[in-house]
C-alpha cells in the first residue's frame, strides 16, 4: 500500500510538471504507461461490433483519444487520469466510427422506427411498454421484434455514446458515462452538467428491472454479455435484446425530456 501511494504521489508530481512544461518526453512516458488502457477500451467495444470492424482500427482510433486526454488532463480537478482517459478514448473511437458510417442505412432506419414507436407508445401509456405492446404498435410479431432488436444491437452502442453538451467549452456528457459511474459524482462538477447527469440517472432508474440490471452489469461491473446471461439465467442473445431495448428506451425518454426542456 505504501509503494502504490508513493507511485501515485510521483505520478501526480509528473502531471503537474507536464501541465507547466508540456515536455514531450513526459507525454511519451504517459502514452507508454496508458497504452494498455486503449486496448482494454477497444476490446470492450469490439465485442459488440460486426466482423467488418477491425480491432486494430479501434485501437488506432483510441490512441487519438489517449493523446487528447494527456494534453487536456488537469490534475487539479481531483479526477483520476484513468477515469478521464477512458471517456476520451471511447469518445474518439465512437467519433471515428460515426465518421466512417459503418452502420447500413436499412439498420439505422429500423432503429429509428423502433425508437419513434417506443417514444410515442410510452408517452401515451405513461409507463414502460411491454414487448407485446411494442410489437403490436409496429404491426409485427414478438418473435420478429426480437430479431429486429438483435439486428440493430450494434447501433445501440453508438446511441449510448450520443453526446449531451453542457454549455461549457468542449465539455460534454454521454449516457454511457452516467451508467458507468452511477454512484460516483464529482462534487466539483458544474451545476449544468450535474443536472443533466441526474436526469440521465433518474431515467436509468425508471427502466424495467432486467434492462437496468443489464446496463449496470455491462457498463459498471464490466461483465460481458455472456457473463450477464449466466447471472440473469437467460441466453446471450436475450441479453443483447435487453441491452438494445434499454438503450432505445433511454434515448426515447431523454428525447422527450429534452423537448420539454427546449
Amino acid at each position: 500500500m505504501g509503494d502504490s501511494f508513493i507511485e501515485e504521489k510521483a505520478e501526480d508530481a509528473l502531471w503537474r510538471k507536464f501541465k507547466k512544461t508540456k515536455d514531450p518526453a513526459i507525454r511519451d512516458a504517459f502514452v507508454r504507461q496508458y497504452a494498455p488502457l486503449v486496448k482494454y477500451v477497444a476490446g470492450k467495444i469490439a465485442v459488440s461490433m460486426p466482423h467488418n470492424v477491425e480491432f486494430d482500427d479501434l485501437v488506432g482510433f483510441g490512441v487519438f483519444g489517449l493523446f487528447d486526454a494527456i494534453s487536456k488532463f488537469d490534475p487539479d480537478k481531483h479526477v483520476k487520469f484513468k477515469t478521464y482517459a477512458v471517456t476520451r478514448i471511447r469518445g474518439a473511437i465512437f467519433d471515428e466510427l460515426r465518421s466512417i458510417d459503418w452502420v447500413p442505412r436499412s439498420v439505422r432506419q429500423k432503429s429509428r422506427e423502433v425508437e419513434d414507436t417506443m417514444r410515442h407508445l410510452e408517452s401515451s401509456l405513461g409507463r414502460a411498454a411491454s414487448d407485446e405492446e411494442l410489437a403490436n404498435a409496429m404491426g409485427v410479431s414478438v418473435k420478429d421484434l426480437g430479431k429486429t432488436l438483435l439486428k440493430i444491437s450494434t447501433t445501440s452502442i453508438l446511441s449510448l455514446n450520443d453526446i449531451w453538451y453542457t454549455g461549457e467549452d468542449n465539455d460534454k456528457i454521454s449516457i454511457g458515462d452516467s451508467i458507468e459511474s452511477p454512484r460516483s459524482m464529482n462534487p466539483e462538477t458544474i451545476v449544468e452538467k450535474e443536472e443533466i447527469r441526474q436526469v440521465i440517472i433518474r431515467t436509468i432508474n425508471e427502466l424495467p428491472e432486467k434492462e437496468k440490471k443489464v446496463l449496470v452489469l455491462y457498463y459498471y461491473e464490466d461483465l460481458t454479455l455472456k457473463e450477464i446471461g449466466k447471472v440473469l439465467e437467460v441466453t446471450e442473445s436475450r441479453v443483447s435484446q435487453l441491452h438494445t431495448k434499454a438503450i432505445i428506451r433511454l434515448r426515447s425518454k431523454l428525447t422527450n425530456i429534452k423537448k420539454g426542456i427546449m
